[in-house]
């Protein structure tokens, strides 16, 4: 995990070299994140190891529909590799030329948590022409928006305990649309089983 974290704060560092003093604050924000991930990396190694809640509890959680579009699969499972487990539920909705994909993933707490939502540890708000990107807050959890206006392309996801990561993602859908699907997820359910 710190070799992680280490290797982030210099890559960090040698993209930031060289750039004009104008663009020191950048690099100092650069520098106060690598300082936040490295903070909240040591939290975790400290916590006691947590079993990750079976894949078939979470699979019960995803909705029959999402914004209209039928369920046309669903799936779930639990892996591990180099000492993390995850478990995950995943479903697929489509209409026409419209679909939404839904992930609900538990890494029970630990570092994966930090590599499945990086964004969780930035706070941004982008606006472009073309959409928005941005880390909000969602029924009191950190939570995370994209989307692309001019391809109707969005995604949305939200932490909820810590340790599970619910996202959405739609193409060709409003954004919306991407939210209601997110409300028809008992995300208060999903916190219990922890």
């Amino acid at each position: 995990m710190r070799l992680l974290v280490s290797l982030i704060a210099i890559s960090v560092f040698l993209s930031n070299c060289g750039k004009k003093k104008e663009e020191q604050t950048e690099q100092e924000k650069a520098m106060e994140l690598v300082d936040k991930i490295t903070k909240e990396a040591e939290n975790i190694s400290n916590e006691e190891p947590k079993e990750v809640v079976d894949a078939k509890l979470l699979k019960e959680l995803l909705p029959e529909e999402a914004a209209g579009l039928a369920r046309k699969s669903a799936e779930s499972e639990k892996v591990g590799a180099m000492g993390f487990m995850v478990s995950k539920a995943e479903a697929r909705y489509k209409n026409d030329d419209s679909s939404i994909e839904v992930n609900i993933i538990d890494v029970a707490g630990t570092g994966a948590l930090m590599g499945m939502a990086a964004w969780s540890m930035v706070d941004m708000d982008k606006e472009t022409e073309n959409g928005y990107e941005k880390t909000t807050t969602y029924k009191g959890n950190k939570a995370y928006e994209k989307y692309n206006s001019k391809n109707k392309d969005g995604e949305m996801a939200v932490i909820i305990g810590k340790r599970f990561v619910v996202s959405v993602k739609g193409r060709n859908i409003e954004m919306d649309k991407i939210k209601d699907t997110i409300d028809d997820i008992d995300l208060g359910k999903l916190e219990d089983l922890k």
